[in-house]
This record gives C-alpha cells, sequence and structure tokens, in this order.
C-alpha cells in the first residue's frame, strides 16, 4: 500500500498553511491533502494517525528566550490526528476538508470522510486548564513546536488498512486506544512524512 500527499513531498517541510502556529500565531491549520493506492484485497476500512515523535519532555524549558531546547532532549508522541472508520471505497482526503482555521476549544464535530470518526488530539492535554483556549481537541490540528527548540520536529502520517469496517472504540478515543484496537486487524500500513520548525536559526538554514 502507498500513501501520498500533494501539499508536500516526502520528508520535506509542511508548508504553513497546513501548520497550527507560525512564527507571529497561529497559522491557517488546514489538513493536508492525503491519497492511497494499493490497498490488499479484504480490506473493510482505514484508520489514520499523525503523531509527532519529537515533542520535548521537559515543560520549563519550553517557549523561552533565554535558551534553545536542547536536540537530545528526551522526547515524546505528540498527537495531532487520529481518524478511523474510513470507508473502504475512499482513497484520498482533500486539503482543508477535516480543518480549515483554529478552533478555541476544540473542534466539537470536525469534517471527515463519510461515516468516519475523529479522536482526540494531544492539544487537549496541552491547552487544559487554558481559559481561552481549554477544551476537547477532536480531528487535525497541525504543527505549532516550541520556536526556541533545536530539533526539526517530524509528523509522520500513518495509514492502516484493517479487515474490520468498524474498531470497537467509544466516541472519545486517542491514538494509543487506536493502536491499541487495530492490533490483529491490519493487513497494510504506510507512511508519509514532513517536517516543521519555528526555530528562526533552523528556519534560515533550510531556507
Amino acid at each position: 500500500m502507498r500513501l501520498w500527499s500533494e501539499s508536500f513531498d516526502d520528508g520535506q517541510p509542511i508548508p504553513e498553511p497546513f501548520a497550527m502556529g507560525r512564527a507571529d500565531g497561529f497559522a491557517p491549520n488546514r489538513n493536508p491533502q492525503l491519497g492511497w493506492d494499493g490497498v490488499p484485497a479484504g480490506a473493510a476500512s482505514f484508520a489514520l494517525l499523525c503523531v509527532d515523535p519529537d515533542a520535548p519532555t521537559v515543560a520549563a524549558t519550553v517557549g523561552r528566550d533565554d535558551m534553545e531546547i536542547p536536540a537530545d532532549q528526551p522526547r515524546a508522541d505528540f498527537v495531532h490526528w487520529a481518524v478511523i472508520d474510513i470507508d473502504a471505497d475512499v482513497r484520498a482526503i482533500a486539503a482543508g476538508s477535516c480543518s480549515d482555521g483554529v478552533t478555541p476549544g476544540g473542534k466539537r464535530e470536525p469534517s471527515g470522510p463519510p461515516g468516519a470518526r475523529q479522536g482526540l488530539n494531544d492539544y487537549t492535554g496541552w491547552f487544559a486548564g487554558d481559559a481561552d483556549m481549554g477544551g476537547d481537541y477532536f480531528g487535525y490540528d497541525g504543527p505549532y513546536p516550541p520556536f526556541n527548540d533545536a530539533r526539526v520536529h517530524r509528523y509522520v502520517f500513518t495509514l492502516y488498512a484493517l479487515d474490520v469496517a468498524r474498531l470497537d472504540l467509544p466516541e472519545r478515543f486517542t491514538a494509543a486506544d487506536v493502536r491499541d484496537a487495530v492490533q490483529g486487524h491490519v493487513l497494510a500500513q504506510a507512511q508519509w512524512q514532513g517536517t516543521y520548525t519555528l526555530n528562526p536559526r533552523l528556519r534560515a538554514d533550510r531556507a
């Protein structure tokens, strides 16, 4: 199975329209276009995850003007998108069809492929307790890495072809729930990866 995007090349920078943050604040936060083919026989649905494996683990270092977050600081996953029950006939998700703009408090019923269900992303935890932004963040919300991070973040889109039409998950689910639920049901999987940074020094190096 093959996954691709017309929005950015594999392993290359994600354009700002598909990010949640830019140097001066919020970005357009549109979901990128994705397409796939080579689907195995017997596929009854698809699940999709987008995960940044480069999230800093020391909160006190984030967003500081007096230091860079060391590139070798231990990292953790930060989930940007979790979608399940995508119909077996679907072969593409159009750019901006699931997210177009930033919704304070999170999107309640984000658009998506008909019949698909979208789970919580990790902005739910990041904004928890924030009077203006706190809430349940369902669906896609794009990159917004710390401006002072010395590491360029990667964003890994993973598509799973499954042998079941519907995963046994509640309406409020996470990427971890998806990973558990797909065990034993994956017929094939494919990945596409982009990168993003708001560190001025790194952005100059990539220009």
